[in-house]
């Protein structure tokens, strides 16, 4: 079924534009925390050989396969996947399993934005130089409070909150604009400005004298290119753990925004005309210069030269917030140069990180706010406003409760789990039941290069393949683990629960709205 009720949509303004945009949803706070965190935890050289075999294997294809699914649909006025999946299938299953689309970017916005407003405040706080001073144990102090507002300290309870609501405000301002007015001029600001923070301080890091760091009562020198060498120095035994394998697939799924709607709906915007075999290519290209070679060679030495290797596996085994918000202050404040060389380089640091964020953030509102503009006749600016308001109660959830695991459960669920069901719903309607050789001219119309014919054989059988067995062995190893609360503290059972209920009413609440789309549209074909 044709959305035939739908207004003209918007087109890109510039190629360019289109490529900071799509680079801005990929490169995102997973860039500069998440893979520097799992590349020292899974071994450095270790990891980045999995790494690029997935990005080869899994990456490149499902980025291919986002771009056509999305132009496929946009073509035909769908500007999210419970359209577009239609447009592929037509069986009246394909629309509901298409709000995989709708519930994964939702779900992750609402966390997500509030991590990046945590990043907001910290570019704030350097700029007053507020974790100037402070030692390892007050920076964690410093941290905690802002997490947990429920239990004061060192921030009023107020604080988060405001930074919060702020972030949600700038979000959805920029939303509410339009693509090329909104999204895609941001873009041109942002992604420059993020690019120029990241070279000014991987080249600072790298000039970076080399520190003498006590491990286990022996006093080592270390410099970047330690850092550098853990990072590209591989154990070959550790390959044959398949935790390596997993994690590496995992962060390409993060680092690509694979998986979310977000490429699909961006991608909706394209005509026959656009090149998505080349721009497809660009845009992993970009990130993969943002986290490779930028977000590798900042954290990752910065966190060596100063802790040691040691040190620093044992802060990537913390987590993302010990690297970023802890780690890396203290690695600024011992920079020569005294409080205004360490302001300026936290300024730098958490200003990257939230234009990182939000360039991503502002993806995951354009799949539901197409979805309400296309099937309810809802402006732009409407559907801005209540998906604004829902996204902003909904998330003070997270501010007040984040310590107690009801972000994990979201960030599990909807930002892990189920990227891998929909790249493999995607995948298997796009190849088998779109058929292989209409995949094949779809992600060719338009293309100035012909793409390698091995990948076609890699769409058709490893792509799905390796999802299927990725997403078997990720149920059996962690989903049924974490779905029984297994090593969760009894303490926090009664959030997790209250957590995973809030995800399912949003389910259900989507997967209502889209029958009533549907009876709308029947109903407009049969007036029609």
């Amino acid at each position: 079924m044709v959305n035939d009720a739908a207004a003209p949509r918007e087109q890109w303004g510039s190629r360019i534009g289109l490529i900071l945009a799509m680079a801005g949803n990929a490169v995102g706070l997973g860039n500069f925390l998440r893979f520097p965190r799992q590349a020292v935890e899974n071994g450095g050289g270790t990891f980045m050989i999995p790494y690029f075999i997935a990005f080869i294997l899994v990456g490149i294809p499902l980025m291919w396969v986002e771009w056509g699914v999305g132009r496929h649909g946009g073509m035909r006025g769908e500007g999210s996947t419970p359209g577009m999946f239609e447009a592929l299938w037509k069986n009246p299953l394909a629309k509901y399993l298409g709000v995989c689309g709708l519930f994964m970017p939702v779900i992750v916005l609402i966390y997500y934005s509030f991590i990046e407003s945590e990043t907001l405040a910290w570019t704030f706080f350097s700029m007053i130089g507020s974790t100037q001073g402070l030692d390892q144990e007050g920076m964690r102090g410093f941290l905690d409070s802002y997490q947990d507002p429920l239990n004061g300290g060192v921030h009023a309870a107020w604080v988060p909150i405001a930074f919060f609501l702020v972030t949600i405000a700038v979000n959805f301002w920029v939303v509410s604009k339009g693509l090329v007015a909104g999204i895609e001029r941001l873009a041109k600001f942002a992604m420059p400005l993020l690019f120029l923070f990241a070279v000014i301080l991987v080249v600072r890091v790298l000039t970076l004298p080399a520190h003498e760091v006590v491990e286990a009562g022996v006093t080592t020198s270390y410099s970047p290119w330690d850092g550098l060498n853990f990072m590209y120095t591989p154990d070959w035994g550790a390959l044959a753990q398949p935790k390596v394998w997993l994690a590496a697939t995992g962060q390409i799924f993060f680092t690509l925004s694979v998986g979310m709607g977000t490429l699909q709906a961006y991608a909706s915007y394209l005509t026959k005309r656009d090149d998505i075999a080349l721009s497809g290519i660009a845009t992993a290209a970009t990130n993969e210069a943002a986290e490779v070679v930028l977000g590798g060679s900042l954290a990752i030495p910065a966190v060596v030269t100063f802790f040691g290797v040691t040190g620093a596996v044992a802060i990537a085994k913390a987590g993302n917030f010990d690297l970023a918000f802890i780690a890396m202050p203290l690695v600024f404040n011992q920079l020569p140069g005294g409080a205004t060389i360490a302001g300026l380089a936290g300024l730098m640091w958490f200003g990257l990180l939230f234009f990182a964020g939000i360039t991503s953030s502002v993806a995951m509102a354009t799949p539901a706010l197409g979805f309400v503009e296309e099937n309810f006749g809802w402006s732009r600016k409407k559907g801005a406003i209540v998906l604004g308001i829902l996204a902003a109660l909904l998330g003070l959830l997270h501010v007040l409760y984040n310590t107690r695991g009801f972000l994990d459960e979201w960030d599990y669920w909807a930002g892990t789990f189920g990227l891998v069901i929909l790249a493999l719903l995607e995948t298997v309607l796009f190849v088998w039941v779109f058929g292989p050789e209409n995949m094949w001219r779809e992600l060719h119309d338009g293309a100035t290069i012909r793409i390698p014919r091995f990948f076609k054989f890699v769409l058709t059988y490893v792509t799905p393949v390796f999802l299927l067995v990725m997403l078997v062995w990720w149920t059996v190893q962690e989903a049924i683990p974490i779905l029984l609360l297994h090593d969760k503290p009894e303490s926090e059972h009664m959030v997790r629960w209250a957590s995973r209920a809030v995800m399912l009413v949003i389910l259900c609440g989507q997967l209502y709205l889209i029958k009533l789309a549907w009876a709308r549209r029947a109903a407009r074909q049969e007036v029609g």
